[in-house]
């Protein structure tokens, strides 16, 4: 299973979102990529008023203020 947090530097939300992310890789074997949306000019587009954005395996699930119990959730349904 593969999480991508879309983000930028100097984002509190993104930071918190990031910790939360980690602490869940205690619970479920995922791999995790953070993508910075300033490097790609599409994404930058796509997300700016979003991040942080959370993709599971292709598919978003949260942004903005990321819960996380909502990905704990997201997490055990593509589990299954």
């Amino acid at each position: 299973m593969k999480v991508v947090m879309y983000s930028r530097k100097q984002c509190p939300l993104c930071e918190k979102a990031k910790i939360q992310l980690l602490a869940l890789q205690t619970e479920f074997q995922f791999e995790f990529e953070e993508v910075d949306i300033y490097e790609n000019d599409s994404l930058l587009e796509r997300y700016q008023l979003m991040i942080p954005v959370v993709e599971i395996n292709g598919e978003e699930v949260e942004y903005g203020q990321i819960v996380k119990e909502n990905i704990r959730k997201r997490l055990l349904k593509k589990m299954m």
